[in-house]
């Protein structure tokens, strides 16, 4: 066996393990009759543990790229369903933080692309933002010059410049293939490029102080 399949191997193990935590944390939080002496500890380790599992998905499925085992499931997808159930999804965690987090989006939006990839980037995206956000992240999504643009904005301190400049367009593939990014960019980047529609391709983009003060996470799909 190689050791690439070793490691494949191992990380689904670890991330099976991380999902137990992460139930057990749930059920722990979500009962009234356990008096959790600091909740926002407790969501934060919640938190922490979700965003590990997250990377061990995001490193298993770079696994399947790498060895061309990747299928993408290019779908119909509702934006409404799809952004409200990634709010309920991270809902918890963002109250007991004193974060509100909403998503604002045309109920009539749809986009083509693999929810489950999208579903994985945006999770990860709002597991960072949680960090970091004082108390907002807004998600929305819209349409324009024939892409469909997922935005996730927090009220925090923003992409530190050096992070901007790195992944500005002109240089994102070197700054990746230097590993100078983070593994949710650099994944998030695999996937927007996944989707493509004739001559053009899916990316990613970061931005400061778009609709609230912190940081903007956008990810264009043709």
């Amino acid at each position: 066996m190689k050791f690439s399949d070793i490691l494949a191997s191992s990380i689904h193990d670890i991330k099976n393990s991380l999902g137990i935590i992460s139930n057990s944390l749930d059920e722990l939080l979500n009962d009234p009759s356990n008096q959790i002496s600091d909740l926002k500890q407790a969501s934060l380790l919640q938190n922490e543990v979700q965003r590990a599992s997250n990377n061990m998905i995001q490193l298993l499925t770079l696994y399947k790229m790498g060895v061309e085992q990747m299928v993408v499931s290019v779908q119909e997808i509702s934006l409404d369903d799809l952004l409200s159930e990634v709010v309920v999804e991270n809902q918890t965690t963002a109250s007991a933080l004193g974060i509100q987090i909403e998503y604002q989006c045309d109920p009539y939006l749809r986009g083509f692309f693999d929810e489950d990839l999208v579903r994985g980037v945006l999770n990860s995206t709002i597991g960072n933002a949680l960090r970091y956000a004082k108390s907002q992240i807004l998600l929305s999504a819209s349409e324009a010059d024939g892409y469909l643009l997922i935005r996730i904005e927090d009220d925090g301190l923003g992409y530190p410049q050096a992070m901007l400049d790195a992944l500005s367009q002109s240089n994102q593939a070197e700054s990746f293939s230097h590993g100078r990014t983070q593994l949710g960019l650099y994944f998030a980047d695999q996937v927007a490029r996944l989707h493509t529609a004739g001559d053009r391709q899916g990316s990613i983009q970061l931005t400061n102080q778009r609709s609230l003060s912190g940081s903007c996470f956008e990810l264009r799909l043709p």
